[in-house]
């Protein structure tokens, strides 16, 4: 029987896990299928309060969980198969073994929806990216491309031009899902091109660990071309990692959970923090922020479910 036990690895995660060792609950850490979560997708972060000359993401995600272990936290590795949470102690399996426990602290995050190519593999972190707010500034008067046709895109296409010369949005349709105040705020922009209707084959080069262009097929003749650029930014959205709480915990009609007081969600006891309830800011510092919520909302339930 644990205290408490928390899924996911990354900001949230992790931070919750500094607060909860150091209050003596030896929370117990479930990796989860991202094990360190998207800052280990990233090179250079340096919009983390405390790193006036930046961090690499892998190495965040190190310390804050080597400063999680000193104060006594566990962490095992695996995937969560399955959830029971109606009642406590909750019940979770992982990577085959069972754990139990008095509270819940879910920080599972959100995925980045991704091309699922070869060379977008290889080169993420290196030119390829999926969050401008994250990388923009590491593209100033460079010419980008943005992926996608919806408001995501839009948003960050618009937010890149305050760093990039040019930004080409790349969308397999001739129209677009975005709403029409974000379609009219991009199309106004004179920084921002409009490629349609293609999709990307390929990005070059991840032999030399760098992007230089994309390939391009239009989707109506098949036709190959390659559009010159230094960095290309995903911008086709996220999937909240909530699967396996289906039906138990309350989630929004795109699957991220829903929160009320804090990081309190319908069940008593269960926690959420991070990017699996946050599909607005999704930045590493209000991730932490959430974390340390939901430590210490687990805290004062623990202490007013022991009297």
């Amino acid at each position: 029987m644990h205290k408490v036990v928390i899924i996911g690895s990354g900001c949230a995660g992790l931070t919750a896990a500094i607060y909860a060792a150091r209050a003596n609950l030896k929370p117990i850490v479930l990796d989860g299928h991202e094990p360190g979560g998207q800052l280990t997708l990233t090179t250079m972060v340096e919009n983390f309060p405390g790193f006036p000359d930046g961090i690499l993401g892998p190495e965040l995600v190190e310390s804050m969980r080597k400063q999680a272990q000193r104060f006594g936290a566990e962490f095992r590795s695996g995937a969560v198969s399955s959830v029971a949470l109606k009642q406590r102690p909750f019940k979770i399996e992982a990577h085959r073994e069972t754990f139990e426990a008095q509270t819940l602290i879910v920080a599972a995050g959100a995925s980045a929806r991704l091309l699922g190519i070869d060379s977008e593999k290889r080169l993420i972190g290196h030119g390829v990216s999926t969050c401008a707010t994250c990388d923009g500034y590491f593209f100033r008067d460079k010419e980008i491309a943005v992926v996608g046709g919806g408001d995501t895109a839009m948003e960050e296409a618009t937010f890149l031009t305050r760093f990039a010369k040019k930004v080409t949005i790349l969308n397999r349709r001739n129209e677009f899902r975005a709403s029409k105040i974000m379609l009219d705020r991009a199309k106004s922009n004179d920084k921002i091109k409009f490629l349609t209707p293609v999709v990307v084959e390929e990005i070059l080069d991840p032999a030399k660990q760098d992007v230089e262009a994309v390939k391009l097929r239009n989707v109506e003749n098949n036709q190959i071309s390659l559009l010159p650029v230094s960095g290309l930014f995903i911008g086709i959205g996220h999937e909240p990692n909530t699967k396996v709480f289906r039906g138990q915990l309350d989630m929004d009609e795109t699957g991220y959970l829903k929160t009320h007081s804090g990081s309190r969600t319908n069940i008593e006891g269960v926690f959420a923090a991070g990017d699996v309830q946050d599909k607005l800011y999704r930045q590493a510092v209000t991730a932490a922020g959430s974390g340390c919520m939901a430590a210490m909302d687990a805290e004062k339930f623990l202490e007013a479910h022991s009297r």
